[in-house]
């Protein structure tokens, strides 16, 4: 019942956000003075509509998004009754149109900041005064996993060198045979360089207080840490897992109201990041996609779609981890306001791209003392309109048959 709630809430706050967003639009173009004749939630057949003035409003089968109509969109729009053609979009001045193509984007941006802004008062942001790279405080583990496998601890697995050793979870280790370690990773390396079997001398602190222990290093299977996709090899195992937060350093930090502010922009800052780099990388990530549709594994890092966002918010919620589906809901407002204003049509970004062409073209024309060459014709842009959605539908279709059939799980099952 928790996993189909979770699934529920992700869904119907992708609806919402996008139901906003054509409300952005909606909203700026009246402001203005274009008319709007339609504003629906949903696509398919009319479930139910009513007007107010010169809108209709409205409500369709198919909860996947929304949509509203303002006339005269581009010049070669052939629906503008005569006596709006005063009102028509294309005839506005070109800031006007950029405010309400860019709305949706921004009602997007919206909702992830004020979602940012309330979890850092209730929820808790990332602390920002962690140590980076953390400290090589570890959990010791009470057995070792021989193959290369995630799985829990069965009768017949070797206990942990490091349990045998006397080692505790929060202990910081510091060195191995003397050897200085700055971080989880660094203690990692330095184990895999010791052979399995022998006998590493393991110095640590523990409540401010050092000393040093002796553990038999055990042998398991695993990737090589220069290639985690390469066939495992055996290696020498401490039985630790990390890095943890250094004892009494909390993960998450919450704020008052005030406070939230620049932890806020802060916060956005690095989303902001995070979005462009993952963006870069979505190209380079069809064939892992295609690998996952075809029956290999599915790469943790690859897009996801909204029935993937969906999933990972039943499975969120099911595991007690709320907190995760306020992550998504900012982060799936946020890419898809990015998204948006990529200067591509059919999107918003294509449509301001274009009204800022025809405005930079029109002033050299005139610096050059030559006519207005007019409004750009939208027809003769419909091939590579055609082939934007040909390849934004595959690549949909791609991840959302992905989600179904090998879909991305955070929690074992």
């Amino acid at each position: 019942m928790l996993y189909l709630l979770g699934v529920v809430v992700i869904a119907l706050g992708i609806l919402i956000s996008v139901s906003l967003h054509e409300a952005g639009h909606m909203l700026t173009a009246k402001a203005f003075g274009m008319k709007v004749t339609r504003y629906f939630v949903g696509f398919g057949p009319t479930i139910f509509s009513f007007r107010r003035g010169e809108t209709e409003y409205g409500l369709k089968a198919i909860p996947l998004g929304g949509f509203c109509k303002i006339v005269g969109m581009t010049p070669q729009d052939d629906d503008v009754d005569p006596a709006d053609e005063h009102r028509a979009m294309w005839r506005y001045p070109v800031w006007k149109r950029t405010i309400v193509m860019s709305a949706g984007s921004v009602t997007h941006f919206a909702l992830a900041v004020i979602a940012i802004w309330l979890a850092a008062m209730f929820m808790g942001l990332p602390n920002r005064d962690l140590p980076n790279p953390l400290p090589a405080h570890v959990a010791v583990q009470e057995c070792v996993i021989p193959a290369a496998e995630v799985r829990e601890c069965a009768p017949g697995d070797p206990v942990s060198p490091a349990k045998q050793a006397g080692l505790r979870d929060d202990d910081e280790i510091l060195a191995v045979n003397g050897a200085p370690v700055a971080d989880y990773t660094a203690l990692v390396k330095a184990i895999r360089d010791l052979s399995p079997g022998q006998t590493a001398t393991i110095r640590y602190e523990r409540d401010g207080v050092q000393g040093e222990v002796q553990a038999q290093l055990a042998a398991v299977q695993r990737p090589p840490l220069t290639d985690p996709e390469a066939a495992p090899v055996t290696v020498a195992a401490l039985g630790v897992a990390g890095p943890k937060l250094p004892p009494g350093v909390p993960a998450n930090v919450t704020y008052g109201p005030i406070e939230a502010i620049p932890a806020t922009a802060d916060y956005t800052g690095s989303l902001a990041v995070g979005t462009y780099e993952a963006m870069k990388r979505i190209p380079e990530k069809v064939p892992a996609l295609w690998e996952a549709v075809t029956g290999g594994e599915r790469d943790k890092d690859t897009p996801i779609s909204v029935v993937g966002a969906s999933r990972l918010g039943g499975e969120a919620l099911e595991h007690g981890v709320w907190q995760l589906l306020v992550i998504l809901f900012i982060s799936l407002n946020f890419f898809v306001g990015v998204f948006n204003l990529l200067p591509l049509l059919p999107l918003d970004g294509g449509h301001i791209a274009i009204a800022w062409f025809e405005r930079a073209r029109s002033w050299i024309y005139a610096r050059l003392g030559r006519a207005d060459p007019g409004r750009v014709d939208y027809l003769k842009l419909m091939p590579l309109t055609y082939a934007v959605i040909l390849v934004g539908g595959a690549f949909t279709l791609l991840t959302a048959t992905a989600d179904i059939v090998n879909p991305i799980t955070l929690f074992s099952r």
